[in-house]
């Protein structure tokens, strides 16, 4: 009999679930990833140890959503570049255009670098909103219920 703690993570068939509602639904899959030294992206785009990335079928090629690590080609500025990210360093995937998706919890500094949060702690939540440079109008971003503990916002 297999134990929990002895199954492969979610977070990776998670990934690939939101990404095919995005692409069904007409919506653009977005992926916030926390960047270190295994990621491999344009570090002029990171912002704050963090980068935000278009994974539509539009902006990337030769897309693969892994168990391990979400590869693809993407263009930055002009220039193609190989995406590496590793899946445990996903924060977030989520539509662009109405902030749809789950948040990922993140390791705690004392797990080390490739150890991730056993499935039984993963609380996922929702993200309430996320701005792009589309927007011409200001929203209100609803507050969590609850007070700041985040909620899980049901897909239909």
């Amino acid at each position: 009999m297999i134990d929990a703690t002895d199954s492969s993570s979610t977070r990776p068939y998670l990934i690939r679930a939101l990404y095919e509602w995005c692409t069904d639904n007409g919506f653009t899959p977005f992926v916030a990833v926390l960047v270190d030294d295994t990621v491999r992206v344009p570090n002029e785009y990171v912002k704050d140890g963090e980068i935000v990335l278009n994974i539509s079928f539009d902006a990337t090629s030769s897309l693969q959503l892994g168990n391990d690590f979400i590869e693809f080609k993407g263009r930055f500025g002009g220039v193609a570049r190989d995406i590496l990210v590793p899946v445990n360093r996903v924060l977030a995937i989520y539509a662009r255009e109405n902030g749809q998706g789950m948040a990922f919890p993140m390791l705690a500094a004392s797990e080390g670098a490739t150890a991730e949060i056993r499935p039984t702690e993963t609380k996922p939540a929702s993200l309430s909103s996320v701005s792009s440079p589309a927007e011409k109008h200001p929203t209100t971003t609803p507050k969590p219920p609850g007070g700041t503990k985040p909620s899980l916002t049901r897909i239909k």
